[in-house]
């Protein structure tokens, strides 16, 4: 081991090893992995790595002709298992690896950098040196976001997979690269009125057909679509079309894959030994182990990163039911209970807990997601009164109810009412946000059209009727790429969404509604203003079973107009129809979603209704209208003046 690096100074302070070991930090982006400086007059790279388990690192790669015995790191602070040197003459784009001798069963392998800011394009598996220099020009929107993310903000989600929403025209087996998704996806986010993007995870993924959802990269976005600085332009640029960018990350588990984290040092470091507690059999993955203080330091660095260095706007954190519930996808005898001899993963609680603080605290302005989909109370409230600190939780119930209400056949709808009813019992529990998501259009579960009953038009029109009534449901709204203009095939990875579909009438009047829904939920503070608060919501027909119709009531709090929504789940049109509102006079038909403009049956109420002053439902007047089939109706007074709201007397 004689050839050593010309010099070994750490970037470590006292502070951040304490913090690193106690598991507290947040920024060690800028501490390990590979950074370029100049030493002594001379330009290198200055490269760290925690391995406290190996007797011996070194660092291999494009600049020492990829040979283990030439740079050799070393441990400066004794104990610390951070292993540091710096390799005079690396220049940025070059690859490079960690070679690590464990002490361990003479274990030897070649390690990607666990905090690599760029790597080979998959497959191949090496790190590559980079710089994280940007000059961003996204200044208006960053001064802007905190009043576009707030609860009370209109936030409709476009979930997109970048290597499937559009291809290459002249190779549709070539995804194209960040810089040209900024540019047609601002545009096409902008025309369709979404309020923000949500990206199926960008961070570096050996398998392209894991949708990013098995990371080695925590801190490198995929180069299949191009360099850091291509994804940064791809950030800044919607930012500058005024559109949100919210990442799925994925702190739960990670792959196998031998140049990644596993077994990184000839044990089990970022992982369990115990595969009862370090092995996920639904994903045959590794679990993080949030017990050792070190992961924690590694996952919140990871966190914070891309709030910090790619201006990003909110983690979607998936999959935190796997995280929360040692016995999550596991048989009796097949996990470990906690210290209490409970089911709940108590490191894990604590870091969610702790993850949320940080990013609440150093990024305001932004917001956490999370992706649960159990009971767990408390997951959107504060860790202060005993919540896990998220900003806002995704409504799997609500999907997953919906989704099953609208497959029964509208002739048998009368007995599932409950499933469209028990939503608002839960619906303020949480914030929540409403997910009509990927994971509904894969793995043989068909395409949103495609899982409705009926011939091709009833199952538009019921297509048309879930996204209405999804749009005036309390929530923020998140539709995956495709469900907007009723994309026939079930999703895939491989290929480009079907965008000649667009040629044909069925399609292009869906479309058109979404993006009619979106400015409407713009237009109209009631639609949004108190998606996470009970008294934005009041139930005017609830208890028509029979005809599968519902009535509610949308309020803004601020004493703006309120929108009556009327949603019929039933083929046939409803004709005088009663309904309550809460003003007499004359109300506008912002939305049909039966309009011919859509691809419906044209039947209506003429864009008008007239309330008399006949209580009705609780209401100090009623109106008679027509309610088409498989249609959402929205409408509000033309001259507003607020008046004393009552409970419906049957609600």
């Amino acid at each position: 081991m004689s050839s050593a690096p010309l010099t070994a100074t750490s970037r470590l302070s006292d502070l951040d090893r304490h913090l690193f070991h106690e598991g507290s930090h947040t920024r060690l982006y800028e501490r390990l992995g590979a950074h370029l400086e100049t030493r002594d007059g001379l330009d290198g790279c200055h490269f760290a790595v925690w391995a406290p388990n190996a007797h011996a690192v070194s660092v291999i790669g494009d600049f020492n002709g990829w040979h283990k015995h030439t740079h050799w790191l070393r441990q400066i602070h004794a104990g610390s298992g951070i292993w540091e040197g710096f390799v005079p003459g690396v220049t940025a784009g070059q690859r490079y690896k960690f070679h690590i001798e464990s002490n361990l069963n003479g274990y030897k392998v070649d390690k990607a950098d666990p905090f690599a800011f760029a790597s080979e394009v998959a497959p191949a598996t090496a790190s590559v040196v980079t710089r994280l220099d940007y000059e961003w020009n996204d200044g208006e929107w960053m001064a802007r976001r905190k009043a576009a993310n707030a609860l009370d903000a209109p936030m409709a989600v476009y979930e997109v997979h970048l290597g499937s929403w559009r291809r290459s025209p002249d190779d549709p087996d070539r995804p194209l690269g960040y810089r040209a998704l900024a540019l047609l996806l601002a545009d096409y986010c902008r025309d369709m009125g979404f309020t923000h993007v949500e990206l199926l995870p960008v961070m570096e993924h050996p398998f392209y057909g894991s949708w990013g959802y098995q990371i080695t990269g925590y801190f490198a976005p995929t180069s299949r679509y191009g360099s850091p600085q291509d994804f940064m332009f791809f950030v800044d640029h919607l930012h500058q079309k005024g559109i949100g960018v919210i990442l799925d990350w994925v702190p739960s588990h990670f792959p196998n894959d031998e140049h990644g984290l596993a077994w990184f040092d000839g044990t089990a470091l970022y992982e369990h030994a115990d595969p009862r507690q370090g092995y996920h059999p639904e994903w045959s993955s590794q679990i993080f182990n949030y017990g050792r203080h070190e992961v924690r330091s590694f996952l919140l660095s990871s966190a914070l990163f891309w709030l910090d260095k790619y201006h990003i706007d909110g983690l979607r954190v998936d999959a935190v039911a796997s995280m929360l519930y040692l016995d999550y996808a596991r048989k009796e005898g097949e996990w470990v209970p906690n210290e209490y001899g409970g089911r709940e993963n108590l490191a894990a609680i604590r870091f969610l807990r702790q993850l949320n603080e940080a990013v609440y605290r150093d990024f305001p302005d932004t917001q956490t997601i999370a992706e649960e989909s159990t009971a767990w109370p408390m997951v959107s409230r504060p860790t202060y009164l005993g919540g896990l600190g998220f900003g806002m939780k995704w409504n799997m119930g609500w999907m997953h109810d919906t989704l099953g209400y609208f497959r029964h056949d509208p002739v048998h709808r009368k007995f599932h009412h409950d499933q469209i009813t028990f939503s608002i019992w839960y619906a303020f529990h949480e914030n929540f946000m409403l997910p009509l998501s990927h994971d509904e259009v894969v793995h043989g579960k068909g395409s949103l059209v495609g899982k409705l009953p009926g011939d091709e038009w009833q199952r538009f029109a019921n297509l048309r009727l879930l996204l209405g009534y999804m749009w005036a449901h309390p929530g923020k709204k998140l539709l995956f790429m495709g469900g907007e203009f009723g994309q026939w095939r079930e999703w895939s990875e491989a290929r480009e969404l079907d965008w000649w579909l667009l040629q044909y009438a069925p399609h292009q009047g869906l479309q058109m509604l979404v993006r009619d829904l979106n400015r409407l939920h713009r237009e109209l503070p009631a639609l949004h203003a108190r998606d996470c608060e009970p008294d934005g919501f009041l139930w005017t027909d609830v208890n028509d079973a029979a005809g599968c119709s519902f009535g509610w009531l949308r309020f803004d709090g601020a004493g703006g107009p309120p929108v009556a929504v009327l949603c019929n789940f039933q083929s046939a049109p409803r004709e005088s129809h009663l309904t309550g509102l809460p003003v007499p006079g004359p109300w506008r038909e912002v939305l049909n979603t039966d309009s011919r403009l859509y691809g419906g049956s044209g039947l209506g109420n003429l864009g008008r209704v007239v309330a008399r002053p006949e209580p009705a439902f609780g209401q100090p007047a009623s109106a008679r209208l027509l309610l088409p089939p498989l249609a959402t109706l929205m409408l509000v007074p033309e001259q507003w003046r607020p008046a004393e709201r009552n409970e419906p007397e049957d609600a």
